[in-house]
């Protein structure tokens, strides 16, 4: 088992990890070119971004790297993974898969759930693809995780394929103190449509403890993805992860993100609609307390006519926490028609919690319609003071202003997203563990949001009876 601190990190590290999983040579060529462009680059590529970034509270001398990492499941996990039993979904833990659930059916019709690794060999050339589609010279973090990442997922949903149910994609760093690298691919055919829920734990440490992630998800024609990231770790960890999504005509996808936990969450997505029709819809949650940081910064990019781009921020920010969203709209010159919208919003719960926001459009043609806006603000206090007035304490008019809040951007999201995410705000307001159990109190929460305020159907009556 090779083991080293990533400030140490070299080549014969990136070469034991290759070597430990038998990789052919073109994908330790990767991993070595790769690796090269890692040393070469700045923490934070723009000089416009690099004053506000916290990217270096990760401290390279306290994060450790492993070939492998101990399997042991952590205690605080027992329940959920016994929750997902009977649900297709694949565990992670560390570098380890602890378990793929997918049943006979599923895999008759084509479904694939698996580690890379397998993946790797039995699906080498759409892994050739995603990892060809990232760019190590983009960013420090893209180089360093297609140099050395030591596990990862991989899900195909097939041609036709409409799933009823979610997969489930859940990881928890292991209880060793070791990092985990993780390359994560999802690809939709085309008139497939899946709902993927991924979760994000890791065990409570003294030590820093990372989860660097590479996500890219690929759509086919009129492939249609819902996928829910909840991000749930302990507040000694750090969570890097880059996103990238590549839409073809007429695909869809809906990503909605949860983020709760870690000292420093640093998120990079980008959006490629490349065909014609295509359209993402992105809204991102985040409530910080303490001393933590949320780095997110969401470009969409316009390849193609017609195309429609929606991202929509938010941050609860307490105590000393602080966020910086940086947001970016790129309509290309063959992007006609194209209509884009891009908002960053916090609120700030108190006098030392900070939040910035830097969004920008750039657009090279006619005819499209686009906009973005940011604000950050404390609560009102004249509205506390009516909340007060209305029998409510101080924390519960807090809670009511922020439930208000969040309200439009919670539409957006199914019955069961809106309850996991007002269930993680209660417990994290009420400072208990962050889970998504499902347990008694967790239904008290989605059979709220199945009753919740239906603004639609009251449009349609009105139409009805007019």
């Amino acid at each position: 088992m090779s083991q080293e601190i990533l400030s140490k990190l070299n080549a014969n590290h990136i070469s034991d990890i290759s070597s430990s999983r038998n990789e052919p040579e073109w994908l330790k060529d990767y991993r070595n070119s790769s690796f090269s462009v890692y040393d070469s680059l700045p923490i934070e590529m723009s000089p416009l971004y690099n004053k506000y970034t916290d990217a270096k509270k990760m401290d390279p001398e306290k994060v450790s790297l492993s070939t492998s990492t101990t399997n042991t499941i952590p205690s605080f996990l027992e329940k959920r993974l016994g929750e997902l039993e009977n649900e297709t979904c694949i565990i992670q833990i560390g570098t380890n898969i602890h378990k793929i659930n997918l049943s006979d059916d599923l895999k008759s019709k084509g479904l694939v759930i698996s580690s890379i690794s397998d993946a790797i060999k039995n699906n080498s050339e759409l892994i050739k693809q995603a990892l060809e589609s990232s760019n190590s010279k983009d960013d420090k973090f893209t180089a360093l995780n297609n140099a050395a990442f030591n596990s990862g997922v991989f899900i195909h949903v097939p041609k036709n394929l409409v799933l009823d149910k979610p997969i489930h994609f859940l990881s928890c760093l292991s209880d060793d103190g070791m990092s985990t690298i993780s390359r994560n691919i999802i690809f939709a055919d085309e008139n497939s449509k899946a709902v993927v829920v991924q979760e994000l734990y890791s065990p409570k440490t003294t030590t820093q403890q990372a989860y660097l992630e590479l996500l890219h998800t690929n759509l086919a024609s009129n492939a249609h993805l819902d996928v829910t990231t909840l991000q749930m770790m302990d507040q000694h960890a750090v969570n890097f992860s880059t996103r990238r999504t590549d839409l073809a005509q007429d695909a869809k996808i809906n990503w909605y993100s949860g983020l709760f936990g870690t000292m420093l969450s640093r998120y990079k997505i980008d959006y490629f609609l490349n065909g014609t029709g295509a359209s993402s819809n992105d809204s991102e949650v985040i409530f910080g307390n303490n001393d933590q940081s949320f780095d997110i910064q969401t470009n969409v990019n316009h390849e193609s006519p017609s195309t429609e781009g929606r991202v929509v921020e938010k941050s609860i920010l307490r105590n000393k926490s602080k966020s910086l969203f940086k947001g970016m709209i790129r309509i290309k010159e063959n992007a006609s028609k194209s209509n884009s919208f891009l908002s960053g919003r916090s609120i700030l719960l108190d006098k030392d919690a900070k939040s910035d926001a830097i969004p920008g459009l750039e657009i090279f043609t006619n005819d499209v319609k686009a906009t973005h806006s940011a604000s950050v603000a404390q609560i009102d206090e004249e509205q506390i003071f009516y909340l007060k007035s209305r029998c409510l304490s101080h924390e519960e008019a807090e809670r009511t202003i922020v439930e208000g809040f969040l309200e439009p951007l919670s539409r957006k999201m199914s019955f069961q997203v809106r309850a996991w995410i007002a269930y993680l705000i209660e417990s994290k307001w009420d400072n208990r563990e962050l889970t998504i159990n499902t347990d008694e109190e967790l239904a008290k929460f989605v059979e709220v949001e199945e009753t919740r305020y239906n603004e639609d159907a009251e449009i349609e009556q009105h139409y009805k009876y007019r």
